[in-house]
């Protein structure tokens, strides 16, 4: 859903490494190896009436990712919680998208990680739309991607990095077949998750999602849908491996993700998917998410 755009009287800020700076002076180093390498780690988040969406979780992921790349933040949770919400108030945004990456730093021209002494942070508040808004009546057509998921052995999904080539390539699978969004399957041909969001199919009124095992990074709308919402309306989930025949043969599908919210799909390719568009229990989850966000957006 759109978000609201910063007053006049207050342009926007940047926030770097303790600083806010304007977008003009938001300068990263040619040298910093989340630039040259894509070595790093992020978050997208999201603002709704000044609070921020499962912030903390959010903030536990990041450091997760961080550890598993060995790149030590130099800010604790609090520091970044307090910097988001300065940045916030800064751009006179209530209602936003936050981007918060934090880099390798500044380095040499190889490889080697330990020869960047302190690690970059980033914080970008902005509006964010990545579909339509009619999409999220009608639902979404999307495709197959051709290209596979990274393996797990090769590269751990747990890890929300800078490089999100795999992705990008897959994207552009579906913006050659003029559609905004691709199913990734795994190597071993099973269903794993779009380029940018998480998937659940809905069968006999039951969710089923993949596990992360099948190659997917831990949603945190993803988890709310499953811990959350779904429990809230009695809609049961069930998390397994799943084939495209699973999603073909749905009453409904739809994803999430931090930026996409919640949005139906009404076809994969060329099939129709139960009645061709956003279905009944999709719009209830839909719904309830957005009266959870309306009475305040939970922070933990």
């Amino acid at each position: 859903m759109s978000t609201a755009a910063p007053t006049a009287a207050r342009p926007k800020k940047i926030w770097m490494d303790g600083q806010l700076v304007d977008p003009a002076d938001a300068k990263v180093s040619v040298y910093d190896h989340g630039l040259l390498y894509g070595d790093g780690c992020f978050e997208g988040l999201r603002g709704y009436k000044g609070r921020i969406f499962k912030m903390d979780s959010h903030l536990r992921r990041l450091e997760e990712s961080a550890e598993r790349i060995r790149l030590k933040i130099p800010y604790s949770r609090a520091d970044l919680a307090r910097a988001m919400k300065e940045t916030m108030a800064a751009c006179g945004m209530d209602d936003c998208y936050i981007r918060l990456v934090v880099t390798r730093g500044v380095g040499t021209l190889g490889l080697h990680p330990f020869k960047c002494p302190r690690p970059g942070v980033i914080i970008v508040v902005d509006t964010i739309q990545l579909y339509p808004h009619e999409l999220y009546r009608a639902g979404m057509k999307v495709i197959v991607a051709k290209r596979p998921r990274i393996p797990t052995e090769c590269l751990d999904p747990a890890i929300k990095s800078l490089n999100y080539l795999n992705n990008i390539l897959a994207k552009i699978e579906a913006i050659d077949a003029d559609v905004l969004e691709a199913i990734m399957l795994n190597t071993a041909g099973e269903v794993s998750e779009c380029t940018g969001d998480n998937i659940f199919a809905i069968k006999g009124g039951r969710i089923h999602t993949p596990p992360t095992s099948a190659g997917i990074l831990h949603g945190i709308t993803r988890q709310f849908v499953i811990d959350d919402l779904a429990p809230a309306l009695g809609i049961p989930v069930e998390e397994r491996r799943m084939v495209l025949d699973d999603l073909y043969g749905a009453d409904e599908v739809f994803l999430t993700g931090t930026a996409a919210e919640i949005i139906g799909v009404s076809a994969i390719g060329d099939r129709a998917i139960g009645c061709g568009r956003m279905g009944p229990l999709t719009e209830k989850l839909e719904a309830e998410f957005r009266r959870r966000i309306m009475a305040g957006a939970p922070e933990d």
